[in-house]
C-alpha cells in the first residue's frame, strides 16, 4: 500500500487533504509541524510521497525539506509543497530546497489528486 505523509499545521487542511488522498487507496499519516514530521520520518519507513506546507510554527517547510534531503538523506521521496505563498520566488525557493512540485492554496481537489497521482 502506498503511504503519504501530510505535514500541515491546520487540522482542517489536514482533514481535507487526507479525505481527498484516501480516494487513491493510500495510507495517510499527518504531522502538525516540522519537528513532528522529522521525528516520524526518522522512526518509520519512508513514505511514497510527502505534502509539505511552508508556513508553520517553529520551522518552515523550506527548513523541513532541506533537513529531509540532507540530514535524513531521503532523496528519492517526492515532496510536493502546498502553500498560500504564491510568489514565483516562493515556488523557485521550494524547488531549490529539494521539492518536486508546488501547489498554491486554495487548490482544486482535482489538482491535489492529480499531483499525488503524478508522483505515486
Amino acid at each position: 500500500m502506498k503511504t503519504i505523509l501530510i505535514v500541515e499545521d491546520s487540522k482542517s487542511e489536514q482533514l481535507l487533504m487526507s479525505g481527498l488522498l484516501k480516494t487513491l487507496g493510500a495510507e495517510i499519516f499527518t504531522a502538525d509541524n516540522g519537528e513532528e514530521a522529522l521525528s516520524w520520518l526518522a522512526k518509520n519507513e519512508q513514505p511514497n510521497l510527502i505534502f509539505l506546507d511552508i508556513v508553520m510554527p517553529e520551522m518552515s517547510g523550506f527548513d523541513v525539506c532541506r533537513k529531509i534531503r540532507t540530514e535524513l538523506l531521503i532523496e528519492k521521496v517526492p515532496i510536493i509543497f502546498c502553500s498560500e505563498k504564491s510568489q514565483e520566488y516562493d515556488k523557485f525557493w521550494a524547488l531549490r530546497q529539494g521539492g518536486n512540485a508546488y501547489l498554491t492554496k486554495p487548490y482544486s481537489p482535482s489538482d491535489l489528486v492529480k499531483a499525488a497521482k503524478d508522483y505515486l
